[in-house]
């Protein structure tokens, strides 16, 4: 049988979509924005897949030598434009896999205190907050109240989020879990199309101390139908490395393999690929988060630098040992850390592939992904 590995590089963008500016994000660029601003950074294992040569179609400028092709004859490269009505996490990883979301999900700057009634009340709690906030920020600012009140803390974004934090021992981990499902429940029974609810347990005794710990969940909207649940339906393998199987609430997910941060995922994936845990049909969809979650919505242009180059380092380990397998690395959205505010980017994202069954084309929207990956396992799309 054959594999197929699908790296998700949470927010690695490539410039401003043709719609940014609907969404607030003209100029918005990841990727061009970092090579253009922080001194020698060089990504010598991507730019071998394609990647400075898509660069240098966005931005005819861009100074970097594209370096001898690895594998020369089987790497292909492309630019895509979602086409679903956002810019997070969810519809990102929904079309990848091949459903594009039409309608925007819900977003809200504060939540109806009613819907916020209704879920204290069956959780047994009053809560804190109730704003859309920078998780770091309202943690260090409610979370000494959190503390002395018992009162969990509610947030949101601009994403379609619904967030609640609590302090992992003295609020209780299990306690806040099942909080997060009772707001998942309710949400879906007022008809919400709410994307996540994400438990956001933190650790520390004061504002100075106070940090998110790694046992973040997160408590999806069941999706529409994706190339997972085809490839589950013909009795081939899916396994999510990281959020994977929160993102798609374990819909077509055959075998979960959670993880705090990328190092724990590159290592996930290499004892699935040719590790003690090797994996020998199937595919695997892994979500690389650090990007994203530490460095783009923090606003860290030297830290998401750093990042990227420690994903190259590992990639270029990886690729000798892919064989004949599918290798296909994209993005689900933007975070350019040099853009206002802390919220994701609506940006072009790259496809990097390896042995793909067809030649990747520019331009077209994130499903491109979820053919390829039902073409290579001969799936009749």
């Amino acid at each position: 049988m054959p594999r197929a590995l699908v790296i998700v590089l949470d927010s690695v963008g490539c410039g401003h979509a043709p719609d940014a500016a609907a969404f607030g994000d003209a100029g918005a660029d990841t990727l061009g924005h970092l090579f253009g601003r922080i001194p020698g950074l060089d990504l010598p294992h991507l730019a071998s897949l394609g990647l400075y040569g898509l660069l240098r179609q966005l931005d005819p400028a861009f100074p970097h030598a594209d370096p001898p092709p690895f594998p020369e004859s089987d790497s292909a490269a492309a630019i895509m434009s979602e086409a679903s009505a956002g810019k997070d996490t969810t519809t990102g990883h929904w079309e990848l896999m091949g459903a594009v979301t039409r309608e925007p999900l819900a977003t809200f700057e504060n939540f109806p205190d009613d819907l916020v009634a209704e879920v204290g009340q069956a959780g047994g709690v009053e809560f804190l907050g109730n704003e859309a906030a920078s998780g770091t920020e309202i943690i260090a600012r409610l979370g000494a109240e959190h503390l002395a009140t018992g009162r969990p803390i509610l947030y949101t974004s601009a994403d379609s989020v619904l967030q609640i934090a609590a302090h992992e021992e003295h609020f209780g981990l299990e306690r806040l879990y099942d909080l997060c499902r009772i707001s998942r429940e309710v949400l879906d029974r007022r008809g919400l199309r709410v994307g996540r609810v994400i438990a956001r347990p933190f650790i520390g005794a004061d504002a100075d101390s106070f940090k998110r710990s790694g046992n973040r969940h997160d408590y999806s909207l069941v999706p529409p139908s994706t190339v997972l649940n085809e490839l589950e339906g013909a009795g081939i393998a899916t396994t999510g490395v990281g959020k994977i199987a929160d993102i798609f609430a374990g819909s077509g997910i055959s075998r979960s393999v959670p993880t705090p941060d990328n190092a724990a995922g590159m290592a996930a994936i290499d004892r699935l690929w040719d590790g003690q845990d090797r994996q020998e049909e199937g595919l695997v969809l892994a979500n690389l988060v650090d990007f994203d979650a530490h460095f783009g919505h923090r606003r860290d242009p030297a830290g998401y630098a750093d990042c990227l180059r420690e994903f190259d380092a590992w990639l270029g380990g990886f690729l000798p040992r892919l064989g004949g397998d599918l290798l296909i690395l994209t993005a689900d959205h933007g975070n350019d850390p040099y853009h206002p505010g802390t919220d994701h980017t609506r940006e072009r994202v790259p496809l990097l592939t390896v042995n793909s069954p067809a030649e990747p084309v520019d331009s077209a929207d994130f499903c491109q992904v979820a053919d390829l990956v039902a073409r290579h396992f001969g799936l009749g799309r």
